[in-house]
């Protein structure tokens, strides 16, 4: 993800996600990028929502991702854990609300029946092969995943870890500290 913010550049970020073989998966690097700075290394951007039924990562500005989380949280438990509902009504906020709509940030989130991006656009987009990636290692990672889901056997959590080692190879955004969350 680049977003021009004032004079400055923000990039940031991979995270990956995939439903593949009855399981949820979702990874993310450690790496906290200002302008050409790396300023951290070992940053988590993935979460457990509603009781452990819902992961959820982000890319883009920290404070915003938290502020988002925060809101799509009360989203998913006013909606009883509902994924879709609690996106769109995210999304509706999102775009509408005055304060959130200078938020700079992208949100994957994923249960065992859906996978979805949520911008601030008002986007909720839900890819049909259940993959989603965000970033600006998303689109490596992306590739990478759609290759291992058809031509390999691995299981999602491996699909995820290895799409992330090929997105740090490529994007100087991205390093190879990652976290990675299962259902």
């Amino acid at each position: 993800m680049k977003e021009k913010k004032g004079c400055e550049m923000i990039r940031s970020t991979t995270i990956i996600g995939i439903r593949h073989k009855g399981k949820v998966a979702v990874g993310g690097d450690g790496q906290v990028s200002f302008e050409n700075t790396i300023l951290k290394h070992s940053a988590n951007k993935l979460r457990r929502l509603y009781d452990n039924k819902i992961l959820a990562g982000f890319a883009g500005t920290s404070a915003d991702a938290f502020t988002l989380f925060e809101r799509f949280e009360r989203n998913i438990e006013k909606f009883r854990g509902n994924l879709p509902r609690a996106a769109v009504e995210l999304a509706k906020e999102w775009r509408t609300d005055r304060f959130l709509r200078r938020l700079e940030a992208l949100l994957a989130v994923l249960d065992k029946d859906h996978s979805m991006i949520i911008s601030g656009n008002g986007d909720v987009i839900e890819p049909e092969d259940g993959i989603v990636a965000i970033g600006s290692g998303g689109p490596y990672a992306l590739a990478a995943a759609k290759a291992l889901k058809e031509y390999s056997d691995l299981d999602a959590k491996e699909i995820v870890k290895k799409s992330l080692e090929i997105a740090a190879s490529i994007c100087v955004y991205t390093n190879d500290k990652f976290f990675i969350e299962e259902l």
